[in-house]
């Protein structure tokens, strides 16, 4: 098998396509055989050794995959060899093969093809879990995605429509904007040329948002937070902007707002069945055609880092899936 290892976590530069041993399986644990790997924020931020999670070095990073399971190992039952499967395991997914751990392999029906089942369960998991879960995001209400184009703000567009919700799109440019209203978005921001707060208060009548979908922290957060309607919700997804907010709790105080955090991987280590239970009503919703994985381009795996370039340009509209 080959695979870009990380040695030294100074930066996608150290990364190096290397061959390696095929693992074997233990209890517990499937051989995957990657057809696709999809490239997320957190991504860059562990071979930069600033993502909350540190795995043991040297390590294989991509987080997201999908491919065919090679070999079992020898407790488990629920899978097969020669199934497709998506995993979310925070690593080992830049690579021709992988151990994932079973009980963290989504088997998937034959209709679902590799490259979207790559793009999937970080965003969509991480979106439902923030609307339906931590939002309570109810029909009718309007929600305002920030950072709309990318892979978890174009999962929350469609998530959002598909609970009768309102979507405001806010993005950086306007064919970012065009895309979000192709995916439903009922209206869009471009917060590079219009100021966020005037611009929300224009799109909701003066009312503002009922919930916030917030990824991308920095400068929009506090007049996102600001906009928001009396009882309304902001939702911390993460920081794109690459800082961190500090934010005046006098504004949730005064307008009875909550400040709400969102990581889908404590949430599916704490509570795994209704992990479990989400996914499965994602998988139903793209079986009938309500979802669909917004991917930007398909590159080959061994371009990994020409990826990471072109995600480091703020460019990219929806997901990067590297492909074997």
């Amino acid at each position: 098998m080959h695979a870009w290892l990380c040695e030294n976590p100074v930066g996608v530069e150290a990364l190096q396509w290397k061959e390696l041993p095929t693992p074997q399986p233990r209890a517990g644990e499937v051989l995957v055989e990657i057809k696709a790997a999809s490239l997320n924020f957190p991504d860059l931020l562990i071979v930069q050794n600033k993502y909350q999670i540190k795995p043991p070095l040297p390590f294989v990073p991509g987080s997201e995959y999908a491919g065919i399971v090679a070999a079992l190992g020898p407790d488990v039952k629920h899978l097969k060899v020669g199934q497709n499967v998506a995993c979310l395991s925070g690593t080992g997914g830049f690579g021709t093969h992988t151990i994932a751990p079973a009980a963290l392999c989504l088997p998937l029906p034959d209709a679902f093809p590799h490259a979207d089942a790559a793009a999937f369960i970080m965003t969509y998991a991480t979106s439902h879990h923030a609307l339906v879960d931590r939002g309570q995001v109810k029909a009718g209400e309007t929600v305002l995605v920030l950072g709309a184009a990318g892979g978890v703000g174009t999962a929350a567009i469609q998530i959002a429509k598909a609970l009768g919700a309102r979507v405001i799109a806010a993005a950086s440019s306007d064919d970012k904007c065009e895309l979000c209203r192709s995916i439903g978005a009922d209206a869009t921001i471009n917060y590079t040329r219009e100021k966020l707060r005037e611009a929300v208060a224009a799109a909701t009548g003066g009312r503002g948002p009922d919930v916030v979908y917030d990824p991308v922290g920095g400068d929009l957060a506090e007049p996102a937070l600001r906009s928001l309607a009396w009882r309304g919700r902001y939702l911390v997804i993460g920081f794109a902007s690459g800082t961190i907010p500090s934010l005046p709790l006098n504004l949730p105080l005064l307008k009875g707002t909550s400040i709400v955090g969102v990581f889908w991987g404590s949430f599916s280590r704490h509570e795994p069945q209704a992990a479990a239970a989400v996914l499965a009503e994602l998988a139903g919703w793209y079986g009938q055609g309500r979802i669909k994985p917004v991917i930007d381009r398909l590159m080959p795996m061994a371009e990994l880092k020409a990826a990471y370039e072109y995600m480091g340009t703020r460019g990219v509209k929806g997901k990067v899936v590297m492909v074997n």
